[in-house]
């Protein structure tokens, strides 16, 4: 089979320098660059199975990749090779979509390589070593019948206990914080290798032999995580050594342009994000002047400008789902917002496509996101989008709670849910999965689809969500600030040493942000790099592409067409789309 695929490519290369140079029709040369990118999209999922699980991609559901060295030299030499032939394509001679697709091939497969070779997260990052994250998604999953999926199951996880011996064999100097996210999100692992998995294989089609040989493998995958939770335990933690999670900044920006692949520099970005917080704050000033009298009849409004604004927020944010109903809150609120794009005609929204609120798996908790959205790839575009919600953690003391809940309030709970279901994450990636580049779909750009999210909020308050009251806008404004201030406490972490008692002051006194928020969102900061400025990239460079094009166009200018047509190519940067919407 790998024989086969290698024999296409060769095909689709041969000739192709030739012809280019000597100025063939762009048909042609787009007809091989098609050819060649399902050829080379086929050898990717083949070298990574469960990158191609999650795209919905299930041939090779059974595999389980061994991050050893042997594997990470078979990566390097994928990576050289198909950048090689990617060099074959002269970009002057594609149409401007195949142009788009071929910087992000090439993107792709340098960043990859610069994640391994010079980033190095597989020594420090633990957590990235997780059997059970793979196990549990292809368990809920619905692409093949639960027969089948269990096969696949048990042959992946027959190799686990060389999967963990490769990874405590890659372990050196990790973070703290890596180690014990790893911990956590491995007992959940365990969880998702426990009694709902015996149950399913008990009541599925398999033969005797078959459920004892699983069951058994399952025991020893149970004691392979187990080795690696006391390995992480005894031999790391213990020893209590450990490296910095700051990046710095050089690798930062290294990071940023290969993740965020915007026209800005993080650093660039960074200052725009310092100057939207004061465009923010002087928005919130005039709306939280003109409520205070409303909420505090007769009383004095405070003549400093941050303690207006906090005096209204903390009235607002009393109203919010009470402590054991927030998942269910959630719950309720969607058709409230389908019903709204369907009136307003922002997009054409498909009913067809399956959206379940569901609580947080557990073995994806603990990094500080309280909500998302895990949406199937473009090979299996009739599957559950699922929008996780982190419940209130039973531990938690009422006074945690309460500050948890009161960030997400009645008002911002709406925006959330705008957010990550419709029309923002949900809403993109059903059209994501239509894009008819797979190159596109496949490899999400994060700062664009975090941007149409962000977008979406304001693009739905602009058009009367809320009845364009001053509450609804403050707290979108506070909302859109964390957006803002995820940015600025980004890049002062990672590459100014921003401390935990700095990042939370700024998050408490200038995001108004809940005690429990602006701790989480360090720790949030403390595990990734670069994400947290993906939001407002992606947003401002969206939001000026849109005004950009209502200038061209004047009373021509139809927001739907915008953003059915921005939304049409995929999870591209937004940088790319924004070429072909003005060539358009």
């Amino acid at each position: 089979m790998k024989f086969r695929y290698l024999s296409l490519l060769a095909l689709a290369l041969a000739g192709c320098s030739q012809a280019e140079k000597s100025g063939t029709a762009t048909a042609g040369a787009d007809t091989r660059f098609d050819a060649f990118k399902n050829q080379f999209i086929e050898a990717l999922w083949r070298q990574n199975p469960d990158y191609a699980s999650s795209q919905g991609y299930h041939k090779y559901d059974s595999l389980l990749v061994i991050p050893n060295a042997a594997q990470r030299q078979s990566d390097d030499a994928f990576a050289q090779k198909y950048l090689a032939a990617l060099g074959k394509f002269s970009a002057d001679s594609l149409s401007p979509n195949n142009q788009i697709d071929l910087r992000l091939l090439r993107n792709e497969l340098r960043a990859e390589r610069w994640y391994a070779d010079t980033l190095k997260s597989w020594q420090w990052n633990p957590a990235s070593y997780n059997l059970g994250a793979a196990v549990g998604e292809l368990l809920n999953g619905r692409h093949y019948r639960l027969d089948r999926r269990l096969r696949n199951i048990s042959d992946k996880i027959s190799h686990a206990a060389e999967f963990y011996a490769a990874a405590k064999a890659n372990i050196s100097n990790p973070t703290k914080e890596h180690t014990a996210l790893a911990l956590k999100q491995n007992a959940g692992g365990l969880a998702v290798l426990g009694p709902a998995l015996a149950d399913s294989v008990k009541k599925s089609g398999l033969s005797a032999a078959e459920k004892k040989a699983m069951m058994d493998r399952v025991a020893a995958a149970r004691t392979a995580v187990q080795g690696y939770m006391s390995f992480l335990e005894k031999d790391v933690l213990s020893k209590g050594q450990f490296r910095s999670f700051r990046i710095g900044k050089e690798l930062f920006e290294q990071k940023f342009a290969y993740d965020i692949q915007s026209r800005f520099s993080a650093a660039e970005l960074y200052q725009e994000a310092q100057k939207h917080k004061a465009e923010l704050l002087h928005d919130m000033g005039r709306r939280a002047a003109r409520l205070y009298p409303k909420y505090f009849p007769g009383q004095k409004a405070p003549a400093d400008t941050l303690g207006l604004i906090t005096a209204v927020i903390n009235q607002l944010t009393l109203k919010h789902a009470p402590r054991d109903g927030f998942v269910d809150a959630v719950k309720r609120q969607i058709p409230t917002l389908v019903a709204f794009v369907n009136e307003k005609k922002l997009l054409t929204q498909d009913p067809s496509k399956p959206l379940v609120v569901r609580e947080t798996p557990l073995y994806m908790r603990g990094s500080g996101a309280g909500a998302s959205v895990s949406a199937p790839g473009p090979y299996d575009k009739g599957a559950n989008t699922y929008y996780n919600v982190e419940p209130i953690p039973a531990d938690w003391t009422p006074a945690q709670a309460e500050s948890y809940l009161r960030e997400y309030n009645d008002y911002t709970l709406q925006i959330l849910n705008i957010h990550e279901a419709i029309p923002g994450h949900y809403t993109q990636l059903v059209y994501a999965n239509r894009s008819p580049s797979l190159v596109k779909s496949i490899f999400g750009n994060g700062a664009m689809i975090e941007g149409w999210a962000v977008y979406a909020e304001r693009m739905m308050l602009e058009n009367g969500y809320g009845r364009n009251s001053d509450e609804m806008w403050l707290l979108w404004d506070k909302w859109n600030m964390r957006s803002t201030l995820n940015a600025v406490i980004d890049h002062a972490i990672q590459v100014d040493n921003m401390s935990e008692a700095e990042v939370v002051g700024l998050l408490r006194r200038e995001g108004f942000q809940e005690e429990a928020e602006a701790r989480g969102k360090w720790l949030r900061a403390t595990l990734s790099q670069v994400q947290l400025s993906s939001y407002f990239t992606g947003y401002t460079e969206i939001y000026a592409l849109r005004e950009e094009l209502k200038q061209k166009q004047g009373k021509d200018f139809d927001l739907k067409a915008f953003n059915e047509n921005f939304l049409s190519y995929g999870s591209a940067p937004v940088k790319y789309i924004r070429e072909l919407l003005l060539r358009k």
